[in-house]
């Protein structure tokens, strides 16, 4: 079995270079503004080995539960068909992330606990931690 790291590595290098290199940017930049957070990867295949997500690079822990208690990561990123997807687990106000960060991410699509980045170039790396911030300060839920 690999490690996470290993995952990781081999997630990044399986993708298209363009996509791949903006994933590697990304996931090196939270490493190093959020060091102490626990690394995860999901391939996304569920139980049974079907594909049911994109994997997924996540960071930190919290607390679903959704029928029964289970550890997540707090923060995650996928490569998508058009860009990078950040996701940002708890967030229980559908409408907060555009509010608090739309304007300062103009580039990027929100939903609710979901940020779509089409290219890095555009990012206000700035605004970014903050949102990187908030979603590793979001309490467990449910």
């Amino acid at each position: 079995m690999m490690s996470v790291e290993s995952s990781i590595l081999e997630y990044i290098k399986s993708l298209p270079e363009g996509i791949a290199k903006d994933i590697e940017c990304l996931h090196r930049h939270i490493l190093q503004h959020f060091p102490t957070k626990k690394l995860w990867f999901l391939d996304g295949k569920n139980e049974h080995g079907k594909v049911v997500s994109n994997p997924n690079i996540g960071y930190g822990i919290c607390q679903l539960s959704k029928g029964k208690q289970k550890e997540f990561y707090q923060v995650g990123i996928s490569a998508t068909s058009t860009g990078i997807s950040v996701y940002l687990m708890g967030v229980s106000d559908k409408t907060l992330l555009k509010q608090q960060f739309g304007s300062r991410l103009p580039h990027a699509q929100m939903s609710g606990y979901c940020v779509k980045i089409k290219h890095l170039y555009e990012m206000d790396w700035s605004a970014f931690n903050e949102l990187l911030a908030f979603g590793f300060s979001l309490e467990s839920r449910s």
